[in-house]
């Protein structure tokens, strides 16, 4: 059965594969800002804004898997 486009997830080269590295570690790091910034605490003692974080947590996953994704899509970034 062929994938549909949409659903397709071309493989990155190297130099994709370095971006993808590095916007992780961007989303990484302004996740660990947020939690910092908030004094959030998702554990045992959970903070009064933790829900908001976690959506904070959520929707930085998925502008993460986009940019990713953006990534996959760009000629440049495909492995050949």
């Amino acid at each position: 059965m062929p994938i549909r486009e949409e659903f397709q997830s071309p493989l990155l080269n190297d130099a994709g594969l370095a971006h993808a590295l590095e916007l992780a570690e961007e989303f990484s790091r302004l996740l660990d800002k947020v939690e910092e910034l908030t004094k959030c605490s998702l554990g045992a003692h959970p903070a009064p804004n933790g829900r908001e974080v976690a959506l904070v947590r959520t929707h930085l996953q998925d502008a993460s898997a986009w940019a990713k994704r953006a990534l996959a899509k760009h000629p440049a970034f495909q492995a050949r």
